[in-house]
């Protein structure tokens, strides 16, 4: 028996092995976003995690090769370069010491497109003995980190900025109200697509017919998020006071007054899953204590209709108890 429980640990401290690898076409030469990646000084400008922690440190050695942080959310750690090929690759060693020790390598394949460049980011790591049955979840994850990152880094290169922001609000509240909708389940890839149309359907029916019943700003409840196959379920919703013409397929449904935790974002809305992020890493690091039986929202601001992509802003609440 003690042999049988030796080999069963022996074989789970084995496994399981993560593997990540994304990519995203950069319109700038490879010399210059070779030049960009390698120099850590610049990491701060576009990290996916850094952005959801302001509050951590972090000390870039000299020479720019290498870097530790620690924050409330983001935990700490430290990376460096180990290996470089001009405009070709760079080699990372990622050493995590909070929220539990574990070791990575990571790497940057650059490929020459004439004037523009496509980075690959990958990661090859092993998780806890303990955590195997939450192998795909995590490659998920953090594979959406990844895409995050790289749409900022994009950004970053591109314009010399990253067009979003955070203002973490905290604790609030948030007046309920009824609304019509259209309820939606899609791939977390898509849902921006199909969000889109959504809205479009039903604010071109709101606004014509029922503008004088319009009692505040849409927002999208998120019933569930299935990060484990890549899946999301969502209302898109108008706040609405009394009856209206309800086409097919809406619904009607009352969202309550709350308590909640809010993170603002502003900018592009392909970057709003940095707000999602900030506040899932305050909801595990119990920040605040999340009411489940609570959907979290996305509240819209503002218009794509009347607004600059990059002025665009939304508030993420998270019911709290």
């Amino acid at each position: 028996m003690i042999v049988r429980v030796f080999y069963y640990i022996k074989t789970k401290k084995e496994m399981p092995k993560l593997n990540v690898n994304e990519s995203v076409l950069i319109n700038n030469p490879v010399a210059e976003v070779f030049k960009t990646l390698n120099n850590y000084n610049t990491w701060t400008a576009w990290s996916p995690w850094l952005i959801t922690d302001p509050e951590a440190k972090v000390n870039v050695a000299a020479d720019a090769k290498s870097y530790d942080w620690e924050g409330p959310i983001s935990g700490s750690g430290g990376m460096k370069i180990t290996n470089e090929k001009e405009n070709e690759r760079i080699d990372i060693d990622l050493n995590f010491l909070k929220p539990w020790k574990s070791f990575a390598k990571v790497w940057f394949n650059f490929k020459d497109e004439g004037d523009s460049t496509r980075l690959e980011w990958g990661m090859d790591s092993k998780m806890p003995f303990f955590m195997f049955w939450m192998k795909t979840l995590m490659t998920n994850m953090i594979a959406m980190d990844y895409q995050r990152g790289l749409s900022m880094l994009k950004e970053y290169c591109e314009d010399g900025k990253v067009h979003s922001t955070l203002d973490i609000k905290g604790n609030g509240n948030f007046e309920g109200c009824d609304y019509v909708a259209f309820k939606t389940t899609t791939n977390i890839k898509g849902v921006g697509e199909a969000m889109s149309k959504d809205y479009t359907k039903l604010m071109e029916h709101v606004m014509e017919k029922h503008s004088d019943k319009v009692a505040g700003n849409p927002f999208s409840i998120y019933h569930k998020w299935d990060f484990k196959n890549g899946g999301v379920e969502y209302s898109a919703c108008v706040p609405v006071n009394g009856d209206i013409e309800m086409l097919p397929g809406m619904i009607k449904g009352s969202y309550p007054t709350t308590k909640v935790h809010t993170i603002h974002h502003k900018g592009a809305m392909h970057h709003v899953g940095n707000a999602w992020s900030a506040q899932y890493g305050r909801k595990q690091a119990k920040t605040f204590n999340m009411n489940k039986k609570i959907d979290p929202i996305e509240e819209y601001l503002n218009s794509p209709k009347d607004t600059a992509p990059y002025e665009l802003e939304a508030n993420i609440h998270f019911a709290i108890k």
